[in-house]
Parts: C-alpha cells; sequence; structure tokens
C-alpha cells in the first residue's frame, strides 16, 4: 500500500509541476501560434475554387 500511495504523490507532483511550467512560460498559447502559423501557410498556398 505504502508503495502505491507514494508512486500516485510522485505522479501527481509531476503532473502539477508540469503544468505550472506550462502555465507560468505560457507554452500553450505559443503552442498554438506555431500551430496556427503553420496551418495559414499551408492554406494560403492553396489555390481557392472559384464558384460562379
Amino acid at each position: 500500500m505504502c508503495k502505491i500511495l507514494k508512486k500516485l504523490i510522485s505522479v501527481l507532483l509531476v503532473t502539477v509541476v508540469a503544468l505550472f511550467v506550462v502555465y507560468f512560460w505560457n507554452l500553450d498559447q505559443k503552442l498554438l501560434g506555431w500551430a496556427y502559423k503553420q496551418v495559414n501557410a499551408m492554406f494560403d498556398r492553396k489555390k481557392v475554387d472559384q464558384v460562379f
């Protein structure tokens, strides 16, 4: 029981630390900004179909 409790606490601690690092350095917004640039680069090259 003690091993399971130690493992659970360590996993929770690592998760909280990782989430704090992401929050502190605003990494989620930086990742989304990079993803938006990649998506826009793909769709800006695409020819638009003209429908009349």
